[in-house]
């Protein structure tokens, strides 16, 4: 390795978890439901996101995981400006690096519930370099165990109520311990009983991998289990955000 990319190397090792500057996106020219001049999270912290319906939640998600792409600006993912990716490098940076829980789940129908839950690591090697030789499928099943979705492990996904399939998104997204997990209402479709094992396992997996949790919810009575709050009002200056998100 030489001196710069060690240099470069160490830079993003330090660099925040996110970190936003001047970021603008619209749906439509001149209509901007992301303008955020900054917002920095720390590694290792958990951060509870919330505000009103139409304040752009979903969307600056969708910044972070690079589902969407800023119009202007940087978004710095782990040292990693990947508004300068291509879509393939952002999808690879994604499937490397970030854990995601989708609000619409985003489960492949055909297959079944553990082979849903092994897709990061069958499409990532670096993904699956995480398990340190660990078995993928005994860590599968273990995290569907502890979501208590072991008896479905042969199922396909769209054979599930509505809170399995969530739960099968969770544990997707915790398989290999990802540096950054993101969840948009993650919550929603769980009875309290389950909630509660679902963010003990959430917090739990956070802490042992030195990941950071973006969360999002409508769920107020969750944010003092966080290291931070951000009302997304605050830090978003868009005006037209409720005309095009629910």
């Amino acid at each position: 390795m030489t001196l710069a990319s060690a240099a470069a190397a160490s830079s993003a090792a330090s660099a925040p978890a996110v970190e936003l500057s001047d970021v603008r996106f619209a749906y439509r020219a001149g209509t901007d439901v992301v303008a955020i001049d900054s917002l920095v999270i720390p590694r290792g912290e958990t951060v509870f996101l919330h505000g009103p319906s139409g304040s752009g939640k979903t969307t600056l998600l969708g910044l972070l995981a690079g589902v969407l792409q800023a119009d202007r600006g940087a978004v710095r993912i782990l040292g990693t400006d990947i508004t300068r990716l291509s879509s393939g490098e952002r999808d690879a940076f994604r499937a490397q690096h970030l854990g995601y829980v989708f609000q619409q789940f985003n489960l492949i129908p055909y297959l079944s519930v553990r082979e849903n839950i092994l897709l990061p690591v069958r499409l990532d090697a670096a993904r699956r370099a995480r398990l340190g030789g660990a078995d993928p499928v005994q860590a599968a099943d273990a995290l569907a165990r502890d979501l208590d979705i072991d008896g479905a492990l042969q199922s396909k996904v769209t054979e599930l109520s509505v809170g399995q399939q969530q739960r099968v998104a969770v544990a997707r997204a915790l398989i290999a311990s990802p540096e950054v997990v993101i969840c948009d209402e993650p919550t929603s479709a769980l009875d309290s009983d389950r909630r509660e094992r679902f963010l003990q396992l959430l917090f739990k997996s956070c802490t042992k991998a030195g990941a950071t949790l973006v969360f999002v919810s409508h769920d107020l009575s969750l944010q003092p289990l966080f290291s931070r709050a951000v009302s997304l009002p605050t830090v978003n200056h868009a005006s037209a955000v409720a005309a095009v998100e629910n």
